[in-house]
């Protein structure tokens, strides 16, 4: 009888600890991606508990904290979290989550399961690692394999890929979505960041988006008013234009547009999702 007790208590044991070392040694990657995080999933009633920014970053969504609330955007969506509560609010609508959010170590848990799939993707288990696939972006049909992202220096350019489909269609999304009023092409536009012309524009840098070839399906060029004295106003010319090169139009573009692309940039290159094809900067 004791044997039958122990061999119980032992299975239990067993099974608690490979729930612990699942938890502790689980692997999350984003499209075959490792999501570098220090501090590691866990799981709650049998659900799995991933730090939310980490996450909701590498699933192309802006993250915001106001008091015990979280506010996840992206593009049309907006997901509105609680600490200690199993209701979400998405675009509106409540919605019940198995585990409740928390805090633990400065950092907010969620579930990983509804956070994926509220932005239309896939998760999947095998061994120790937790795969989340994200949509790939189409445009006119055709699935985008990475863009290309180019952008100069006084001496020297930098031209570097990310290959994350959440990221790139995001960035797509805000392009599209953040085009203002067609105008005129500018007098004067060109690479370089000093002009001697009024109303002169210069290039950020110019966005790529690649079919699996690598050829560029569409493209946009962000450029800005250049100013030989920033305090001095230029009255009757943007601050910021975009070309779209594929139909050769000109439209408005907003400063906050453009900061939010930067930023997914960074936060691409911070996760592992952003080559370097080439640096000539010198």
């Amino acid at each position: 009888m004791k044997k039958a007790f122990f061999g119980f208590f032992l299975v239990i044991f067993l099974f608690i600890s490979s729930s612990t070392t699942y938890a502790a040694e689980s692997q999350i990657k984003v499209n075959g991606v490792a999501i570098a995080s220090d501090v590691k999933p866990e799981i709650k009633n049998k659900r799995t508990m991933i730090p939310l920014r980490v996450i909701s970053e590498n699933l192309g969504a802006r993250v915001e904290w106001s008091n015990s609330k979280v506010i996840l955007t992206k593009i049309d969506m907006k997901v509105m979290l609680t600490l200690n509560s199993s209701t979400a609010v998405k675009n509106g609508k409540k919605m019940l989550l198995d585990v409740k959010p928390y805090m633990k170590n400065k950092r907010i848990f969620v579930p990983l399961r509804f956070i994926a799939e509220t932005f239309g993707c896939n998760v999947n288990y095998s061994n120790f690692a937790v795969a989340v696939n994200t949509e790939p972006l189409f445009i006119d049909g055709v699935q985008v394999k990475a863009l290309q992202h180019e952008y100069h220096m006084t001496l020297g350019g930098v031209v570097q890929q990310i290959n994350g489909n959440a990221y790139n269609k995001t960035i797509y999304n805000t392009f599209v979505k953040n085009k203002g009023k067609k105008v005129e092409a500018p007098a004067d536009y060109s690479w370089r960041g000093t002009s001697d012309t009024l109303g002169s524009y210069y290039k950020n840098a110019q966005y790529d988006f690649l079919d699996p070839k690598g050829n560029s399906l569409v493209r946009f060029d962000v450029y800005s008013l250049f100013r030989s004295f920033p305090s001095e106003p230029l009255t009757g010319y943007p601050e910021i234009l975009i070309h779209d090169v594929s139909k050769d139009e000109w439209y408005l573009f907003s400063d906050t547009a453009n900061r939010s692309i930067e930023e997914l940039i960074y936060t691409a290159e911070k996760n592992g999702f952003l080559k370097v094809i080439s640096n000539t900067v010198v």
